[in-house]
């Protein structure tokens, strides 16, 4: 049976549009670092050579190599970890060529370190990339969280922070990081603002009383 992570994995992926905790477990990522405004043509690029590489295994019993392990899936979406420069953090307002990122997918859990080489392989062979050297495989433990649910621009996300704000205030809870994690439930690049679907996630720890 297809793995669909919308189906599988609703609890990672399809929070509400009001905040909830969770646990989220340890997973494995293509990722790509990267630095200034997300409108610009290299934030694309990048986008871009994951996403070869996302395919390429996703491809890989038609392309004449079989993963051991390999199971039918549906590519993860994409995500993004994101956090300011020091000179971004002391500014009033947002200045998005001060804007740190960390843009990554996640892969399947049979993607060995000899699947993950030979994706690299297969990608540069179809295509030549630069920006494949700069693509790390890397596995995350987020550990405790809360997510949110927003519909609509990004420029609006600031009132979904409120509520996560809120929530975090009256359970006893507390951001451990300034870092924030998006994962994009459409493709941003061809879907209006308004029909914008993003998770908003927060890394939180308990507050010791």
């Amino acid at each position: 049976m297809k793995h669909e992570w919308r189906k599988a994995e609703k609890e990672l992926y399809l929070p509400p549009t009001s905040p909830v905790l969770i646990e989220v477990p340890k997973q494995r990522f293509f990722a790509i670092q990267g630095k200034g405004d997300p409108n610009e043509a290299d934030f694309a690029k990048r986008i871009e050579v994951l996403y070869s590489l996302a395919y390429t295994i996703r491809m890989m019993p038609k392309n004449g190599f079989i993963p051991p392990g390999y199971y039918e899936y549906t590519v993860y979406p994409l995500e993004a970890v994101w956090s300011l420069t020091e000179k971004g953090q002391k500014l009033n307002t947002l200045d998005k060529s001060e804007l740190l990122y960390t843009l990554m997918i996640r892969q399947p859990d049979f993607a060995d370190n000899g699947t993950i080489l030979k994706a690299f392989e297969m990608a540069g062979r179809k295509k030549h990339n630069e920006l494949l050297n700069e693509v790390v495989f890397e596995e995350f433990e987020e550990g405790l969280a809360v997510q949110i649910l927003h519909e609509g621009p990004f420029d609006d996300e600031p009132a979904s922070f409120e509520k996560i704000d809120l929530f975090l205030e009256e359970n006893d809870l507390q951001r451990s990081s300034k870092k924030h994690k998006e994962i994009y439930l459409n493709d941003f690049r061809k879907t209006a603002p308004a029909k914008l679907k993003t998770v908003l996630r927060c890394k939180v720890e308990k507050i010791m009383l």
